[in-house]
This record gives C-alpha cells, structure tokens and sequence, in this order.
C-alpha cells in the first residue's frame, strides 16, 4: 500500500516592525496570531510575493530588510533576492505542506507615528506579546525581528 503524495506549495511570512512594534492579526480558522503572508504566486518572485502579502492584507507598503547573496549588480548578472531570515516546513494537513519562506520589512514611508492598517490587523508593542496567544515559533520569529531592527 501506498502513501498519498504530499502537495507543497512555497508561501511567506512577513514581520514588519516599526519604533517597537509588530503588525500581526488573529488568524481566523487558526485562532492564534500570525504576522502578514501568503502564498507565492506561479511566476512570482518571492521577494514580490511578501511585498505583495502585506500590502493586501494590511495596507501598507514595505521594504524588506535582509541581505543578498552577493553585492553584484549588473544588467549582465544574475538578479541578487533577499535572502529569506529563514525557511521552514509546516504541516498544514496530513498531505499538504508549506514552504515558508520567512522576511522581515518595514514601512516605506518611515515617521515616528505607525501607519494605520486594514481592519484585521494590528501593531502590538514588544511588551504587549505576553498577553496574547500566538505559537512559540511566531513568538521567536517576533523576538528575532525586534533584535535585528535596530540595525535596519
């Protein structure tokens, strides 16, 4: 007998922080709280993807923040992506899977205020993450995101 073939599919997930703030939202069939993300479309770079993700579901436009491979930028070159903070599997069902490429960003159009965002979503303060119910592995990503933010 056997197993049914497990379907992948690449997705992202997007930590955007600003003056000590991460925008994340209570996932409605998931009941926990998860930063912006989805998947990546066929033909779609996943760079465009997460740029793409939080911009349709919290309204606001991004810059990821991260590195490239190499510093070469030339028309004669291979185009040089962010490289994702981390990638990771997650078992969404007993045959299907994601890819989930992980970036942090800020918003574009930096100030001392946060942007206002879609309904749905929500700047939370670092100090405020205690009190709400979320994984232990988006809770390390949040804590991630914080520590590398004053280099940005």
């Amino acid at each position: 007998m056997t197993e049914a073939p497990i379907s992948r599919d690449f997705t992202v997930a997007v930590f955007v922080v600003h003056n000590n703030h991460v925008i994340l939202h209570p996932h409605a069939k998931l009941g926990i709280w998860l930063p912006p993300g989805g998947h990546i479309e066929p033909d779609e770079l996943p760079d465009e993807a997460a740029i793409r993700e939080v911009l349709e579901e919290t309204g606001i436009e991004v810059e990821l923040v991260g590195e490239r491979g190499i510093g070469l930028v030339h028309s004669d070159q291979p185009i040089q992506l962010i490289r994702p903070e981390g990638i990771q599997l997650e078992v969404i069902a007993s045959d299907h899977q994601h890819i989930d490429l992980i970036y942090f960003a800020r918003p574009m159009a930096a100030s001392n205020r946060l942007p206002d965002l879609l309904d749905g979503m929500e700047w939370m303060a670092s100090d405020a993450l205690d009190r709400i119910d979320f994984t232990s592995e988006v809770r390390e990503w949040c804590g991630k995101a914080f520590a590398a933010a004053p280099q940005w």
